[in-house]
């Protein structure tokens, strides 16, 4: 029998090369004769733009070309619209360069190409554009009021999409309830940060007009397709490569950022490779944002603590263009009620233009606003009943018994969350036993007897993933004896390379060591779509299956013939073809790859000991868990000390837990930089004024606590490998327990939280009105 691969804590197989500074970036690629290109950005947010004189920066030595939107013709079209929306009013895509007026501080106006970056960034201080201001649309509610600035001047307001899904008898729940209770909350604008930026190398060859593209993205072949669309080339004729990733998050895949245009498009057009590199200036105005969100939500209560209705209409801020369409307030509505039985929901989302950077996805895609939601909910229930707030949970909880239960809501890809193959009382259980919470309790009382303020916060979620499209793996056994396996999407630090070989060499019986791994170049696999919502290992993992296991029945077939036996009395293992119980009887994969390459024509076999397995869901699979959290909070300054952070998960089976929990321990403390740090803030004329680290914080390991997990994991029946995605669970409702845990602390004070992040002065200035409050009070 095989040693068992799946479910072990092996070693991740890219790690050395990269732990030993030998992995390759897009900043890596240093190719002869290559010129550097750097991007003219908007200073305003709102500008119509009268005229551009390029001459100056033309005259520049060193400088090759400066290119308008005027000089890109065909490539300059609009974006396409990734997501459609039911509720669609008037979707509107970018372009690679503005043309005649620009709608947020930071997009593109001209791209500049020179000998160095140096001459490339000087050149654009030579470039003269003539601006015409005009009142831009910034703050989220205001823009969505009639009346408002119009960021897009062919619609009649800002309202990009108003989607609106219902389920139950809303009317009768509110009805009957024994309270109401409404709340406005949210979660502030944040954005993602990867240690590496975006950037950008391509290489045209004049020659035989083939073009190359290495590019940080998470999409290298929907991105091959764009840009054979934009460049009007054929797909054949373009290579699109994703070398090693420095992070993603969502940020990296936006199909097409300007300069996944502009780069290649000048590469083609000066017959040079042409490089460019985001700086982190760039990064903040240039890339993408996420988060802002602004929740009018209404519950109704039994005097048990019980929900019966939730009534959720929501603003989005889409930024002032919505290429991905309105998913992120799509996916918050998709997971809204969490694991809680609530039998009645109305949600509503607004998505908005205002004047201001691009929206879409980063780690979690609108769950942890919703987390935040439903979780603040939890809490303000057990303040009304006076109830412990784990109990209002426990009381609302969906159990094993009435599973499946539909939960009324349709998460991205028109997957409805049903919720099957879990246990959230025993996840509560194990929570709450592992965290000690009835003695945290006892403690908590005591301390505050001595003026220390310390609280918990509880917050469940569930976690969509496994979402279509589809993806592919092809495995082939070479003639050497070792096993190629490739596949389109990359990896930007999840340990593809280690998990999908892993699950291969389970499924035919080979050992990793005999395993080459290659991905995210499209010339080696072209179909497929690309690393994002937690979907690598379902989709990508499900396909290896179904690709291995067609090279292993071929193989037993061979060698059944070759060795005259049943395949079913074959076994494989390490790579040798031997029969049961009589392992000198055997062959092995080397040979019958040999053996297969010149088959014999009469059998109609292709050849090669190799196959491709795809697969596209049905719906999508949803993971799931609880985080608590225990807080020390300061009076004096508003700091929190985050004591414990305890997490229970499922993701169904794990392929390898030492991936699982590096994904946890990630994604947890991108949670807690969203929860207390992170927030971008606007001038009123809609500047971005957080453009780098002095003024973005981020927390560094000195802040992340030490992160207890626990798994609880009930295997998917959606799929043969019984997994459930993992990749942005440890995010998802770490802002929702730091608010609750603060508010706790706080709760002598009356401190009530309703948006996140929260902030160290933030906090303070909770503290102080509670406390002039409280003295106004007694006085």
């Amino acid at each position: 029998m095989n040693t068992r691969v799946i479910g072990e804590r092996i070693k991740r197989s890219e790690d050395p090369r990269l732990l030993a500074g030998k992995g390759v970036y897009v900043d890596d690629i240093h190719l002869l004769g290559m010129a550097h290109g750097a991007v003219l950005r908007s200073p305003h947010a709102k500008a119509r733009i009268l005229g551009i004189d390029t001459s100056r920066a033309l005259a520049l030595p060193g400088v090759l070309a400066v290119i308008t939107a005027a000089d890109l013709g065909h490539a300059n079209s609009p974006m396409p619209l990734l997501f459609l929306d039911r509720g669609f009013i008037f979707p509107r895509t970018h372009r690679a360069l503005a043309i005649d007026q620009v709608r947020f501080h930071g997009e593109a106006i001209a791209f500049v190409v020179a000998e160095s970056r140096y001459i490339a960034e000087d050149a654009l201080e030579l470039i003269d554009v003539a601006y015409q201001t005009s009142q831009a649309a910034v703050d989220l509610v205001e823009a969505s009021r009639s009346g408002a600035p119009l960021v897009h001047d062919d619609t009649d307001s800002n309202i990009a999409c108003r989607t609106v899904t219902e389920y139950g008898d809303l009317a009768s729940a509110f009805a009957n309830a024994s309270f109401v209770l409404r709340e406005e909350l949210r979660p502030e604008r944040g954005c993602a940060q990867p240690m590496e930026t975006r950037g950008a190398v391509a290489d045209f060859d004049a020659r035989t007009g083939k073009l190359t593209l290495w590019d940080s993205t998470q999409a290298p072949i929907p991105t091959r397709g764009i840009l054979a669309e934009k460049l009007q080339m054929a797909e054949a004729d373009i290579t699109v490569i994703a070398p090693d990733v420095g992070g993603g998050f969502g940020v990296k895949i936006m199909l097409l950022y300007a300069e996944e245009v502009l780069v290649p498009f000048a590469a083609r057009l000066l017959k040079r490779p042409v490089k460019w590199i985001e700086d982190r200036h760039e990064h903040f105005i240039g890339s993408n944002h996420e988060r802002l969100m602004v929740h009018d939500v209404e519950v109704a209560v039994m005097d048990d603590g019980r929900i019966t209705a939730l009534k959720d209409v929501f603003l989005y801020d889409s930024g002032a263009y919505c290429p991905y369409g309105p998913v992120n307030a799509e996916c918050c509505q998709g997971i809204l009620p969490g694991p809680y039985k609530i039998p009645n929901i109305y949600t509503e989302y607004v998505a908005v233009y205002t004047n201001t950077p691009i929206v879409s996805p980063y780690r979690g895609a609108g769950q942890p606003h919703a987390v935040f939601v439903m979780e603040t909910i939890m809490n303000r229930i057990a303040t009304r009943l006076e109830l412990d707030v784990a109990e209002v949970r426990r009381r609302n909880l969906v159990t094993p018994a009435d599973c499946p239960w539909n939960a009324g809501v349709v998460f991205q890809g028109n997957s409805p969350l049903i919720h099957r193959d879990c246990d959230y009382p025993a996840q509560f259980h194990l929570l709450l036993d592992s965290l000690g919470y009835q003695a945290f309790r006892e403690q908590q009382a005591k301390a505050r007897a001595n003026g220390i303020y310390k609280g918990v916060g509880l917050a469940f979620y569930v976690e969509g993933t496994g979402i279509a499209s589809y993806e592919g793996v092809e495995v082939c056994v070479e003639p050497t004896g070792f096993v190629r396996v490739t596949t389109g999407y990359p990896s930007q630090g999840q340990g593809h390379a280690t998990t999908i070989s892993q699950i291969v060499a389970e499924e035919l019986g080979v050992d990793m060591s005999n395993i080459v791994f290659q991905q995210g170049n499209s010339d080696q696999f072209a179909w497929g779509g690309a690393t994002f919502a937690s979907r690598g290992t379902v989709i990508g993992g499900t396909a290896a299956v179904r690709a291995t296991r067609k090279v292993r029945e071929r193989a037993l077939a061979m060698a059944s013939d070759m060795l005259e036996v049943s395949p079913i009395d074959l076994e494989i293992v390490s790579g040798v073809v031997r029969v049961k119980g009589v392992h000198q009887m055997c062959t092995d994969l080397k040979t019958l790859s040999l053996a297969a390459a010149m088959p014999g024509l009469e059998t109609g076999d292709e050849p090669g000991l190799r196959a491709t397995g795809f697969f596209r869901p049905v719906g999508g699979t949803f993971s799931s868990g609880v985080h608590a959290m225990i807080v020390d909070v300061d009076l004096g300054t508003g700091v929190v000390t985050i004591d414990r952070h305890v997490v229970v998960h499922d993701c169904g089976l794990m392929i390898n837990p030492t991936i699982v929990e590096g994904q946890i321990f990630g994604g947890t403390a991108q949670g807690i930089g969203g929860a207390h740090y992170e927030k971008l803030w606007f001038s009123p004329t809609g500047e971005l004024l957080t453009t780098g680290f002095a003024d973005y914080i981020m927390p560094t390991a000195m802040e992340i606590p030490f992160i207890e997990i626990h798994h609880l994991d009930r295997a998917s029946s959606l799929n043969p490998l019984g997994v459930k995605g993992v990749g942005e669970g440890g995010a998802i409702p770490v802002p929702a327990a730091f608010a609750g845990a603060v508010e706790d602390a706080l709760a002598p004070l009356g401190v009530s939280i309703s948006a996140v992040p929260l902030t160290a002065p933030m906090i303070l200035e909770h503290i102080r009105k509670a406390q002039k409050k409280l003295v106004g009070q007694t006085a």
